[in-house]
């Protein structure tokens, strides 16, 4: 059986949202409500914090959650569960699913469909998810990520700008709208985050790019569930109201 182990990367000094992982959401901070609900994913054998602040680290203690102490020197999400799943020793075939420590109103499904299509997919080197949109103010926001996928699920690639473009100017947008959840063995994440960064990902600021022009595949899940990814005071008075209702 593959061991499958979840991480969730945690830093403090988010530019737009300083502090935002203890944010406070009906009175608890915003990571525990997803360590939470990560915690029920039934593909999950292990579910672990990686955070370099004490203050994370102690509000992850308080709770009863795992938490693992990286180092401050890393630029990317990625590069802290990396290191994680080095130092939990975890063998290249392990699957490590990264869940973005500011997504509050995650579905264990979502989890569970990307540990699910690594299993199903040998040849797929990483997996990530994304959902149908249709909103046009979405479609037109260079904050959320686009991707156009190849008739076998396959991502072919992930804009900040609208892809496809309608060839009419007044159709209706139909798109994916990429969700930053993502899955891969461990022995492909200690190698990708040895790649350098390519020309489109440096352009884009899109990490993921980085796997498409090194020439690995990238199997994309579409979930009917959406999600709120919490990057300004904006979003996190939005998931405040949500939860509220």
């Amino acid at each position: 059986m593959t061991d499958v182990v979840g991480i969730i990367p945690a830093r403090y000094d988010a530019k737009r949202l300083p502090g935002k992982p203890l944010a406070l959401i009906q009175d608890r901070p915003m990571i525990q409500h997803v360590y939470e609900r990560a915690v029920r994913a039934a593909s999950l054998q292990r579910l672990v914090v990686a955070t370099d602040d004490s203050r994370i680290q102690k509000a992850i203690a308080r709770f009863g959650g795992e938490v693992l102490m990286t180092t401050g020197a890393h630029k990317s999400g990625t590069d802290r569960v990396a290191e994680a799943a080095r130092q939990l020793m975890l063998s290249d075939h392990t699957i490590v699913v990264n869940i973005q420590g500011d997504e509050p109103l995650l579905r264990t499904e979502m989890i569970d469909s990307l540990v699910d299509t690594l299993k199903a997919k040998g040849e797929v080197d990483m997996a990530t998810l994304a959902h149908p949109g249709t909103d046009s103010n979405d479609f037109h926001d260079p904050a959320v990520v686009k991707v156009v996928l190849d008739s076998e699920g396959r991502a072919l690639y992930f804009s900040r700008t609208p892809i496809p473009a309608p060839r009419e100017a007044s159709s209706a947008p139909q798109y994916y709208k990429h969700l930053g959840f993502y899955g891969y063995r461990n022995g492909f994440l200690q190698e990708f985050t040895k790649l350098s960064p390519g020309v489109l990902e440096r352009q884009e600021k899109l990490e993921q790019l980085r796997a498409l022009e090194h020439g690995f595949r990238i199997s994309v899940v579409i979930t009917p569930h959406d999600s709120v990814s919490v990057d300004t005071p904006e979003d996190l008075a939005l998931v405040r109201k949500i939860m509220e209702q």
